[in-house]
């Protein structure tokens, strides 16, 4: 019987186990230049012990950005940056995947010398950005209605996604994957509710998906199928978008298996009377990808090796255990208790409920 502790291979990169640690936005980066810094160096370090390590959404360009301090992967000090976090990754034998990332309209003008964050459609997001306040401090802010992407800016950005992934390559991950999840820019063109565009991007399942596919083609032309995998949260609310488009994701999953694309990252609402994912979805999914599939959301140890045993997922990614616990692979297999995160230092700081939590042999 397979269990989380078995190994799997995605593509043709080995992992040692399969409790994954899922992507977790944690504003540390150097302001100003969005770089990695030595206090994410360690950070990752820590977390090594991961099967695989997702990193934070990472903006593929400035206009991408909509979150105070996160890191882009663009420029070449930012490519430096992560080299750093990597080296020390696989310095304990861990394996780490870069997460790729344009917010869309969940940004503000502050990102962008007071230009308008961009989108499918010039659609308001009736939600906040957080952005940097006076004190230096992360603060929320209204996001302005975004303007819509025009087809030559659509293409501008498909080329960003090839660059990213490229990068990614250059910096040492192991993998890269696409955040076509809750509600960023890949999902505004999915979802009807942010997608009313009238050209060959907009209207029918198939143009909406044209994007997000195209996005997919340069990273797998920047690198290849074996190394590329994508983020999708089909059912459930997640930044203004709550269509919950099964059907889409489905048709996604067969486009992806067709271009055999090594991983498919399913994100799963994970709040207490929300909607859940059944089996015969899951069944449906797997029926229509090929390659491997990591669940996610406010998953426990018994949840996932239900769906492993099953046949349903390979993997299954962690987010909120993984920042108070380091080492939580370990603890997962000799059954110790877990640290309990402290919310108040989940985004901006320093060291303070980021790299001081103690692993167990410092506990």
């Amino acid at each position: 019987m397979t269990s989380l502790f078995d190994p799997l291979s995605i593509g043709t990169t080995p992992l040692a186990n399969r409790v994954l640690m899922a992507p977790l936005t944690r504003m540390r980066a150097t302001p100003g230049i969005d770089v990695p810094n030595d206090l994410i160096v360690e950070y990752y370090r820590q977390r090594a012990g991961a099967g695989l390590i997702f990193s934070e959404g990472t903006q593929i360009s400035p206009i991408g950005k909509g979150y105070m301090d996160t890191p882009g992967i663009y420029s070449a000090e930012q490519v430096e940056g992560w080299r750093k976090v990597t080296d020390a990754v696989h310095a304990e034998g861990g394996r780490i995947a870069a997460q790729i990332w344009h917010v869309g309209r969940v940004s503000h003008e502050s990102f962008h010398d007071g230009a308008l964050p961009v989108s499918a459609s010039a659609l308001p997001y009736r939600n906040r950005a957080t952005i940097k306040g006076e004190d230096g401090q992360p603060l929320r802010a209204n996001c302005p209605t975004p303007r819509a992407l025009s087809v030559e800016e659509i293409a501008e950005t498909v080329e960003d996604y090839r660059r990213a992934t490229a990068n990614a390559r250059e910096a040492g991950f192991d993998l890269v994957e696409l955040h076509g999840a809750h509600g960023y820019l890949i999902h505004q063109f999915l979802s009807e509710q942010s997608n009313h565009r009238t050209d060959e991007y907009g209207g029918s399942q198939e143009n909406r998906a044209r994007f997000p596919l195209a996005a997919v083609d340069a990273a797998i032309d920047a690198w290849d199928a074996e190394h590329v995998g994508i983020r999708i949260s089909p059912q459930g609310s997640f930044n203004g978008l709550d269509d919950d488009d099964l059907p889409m994701a489905l048709h996604l999953a067969a486009e992806f298996s067709r271009r055999n694309l090594a991983f498919l990252h399913l994100s799963e609402p994970d709040w207490a009377g929300g909607p859940v994912i059944d089996d015969e979805f899951r069944t449906q999914l797997r029926a229509a990808f090929n390659g491997v599939i990591v669940g996610a959301g406010n998953y426990t140890t018994d949840k996932a090796e239900r769906l492993i045993t099953a046949g349903l997922i390979d993997a299954a990614a962690f987010g909120r255990p993984f920042i108070a616990n380091p080492d939580l692979p370990e603890r997962f297999r000799t059954g110790a208790a877990l640290n309990e995160p402290n919310g108040a230092t989940f985004y901006g700081g320093g060291a303070e409920g980021y790299t001081d939590y103690p692993a167990l042999a410092a506990g």
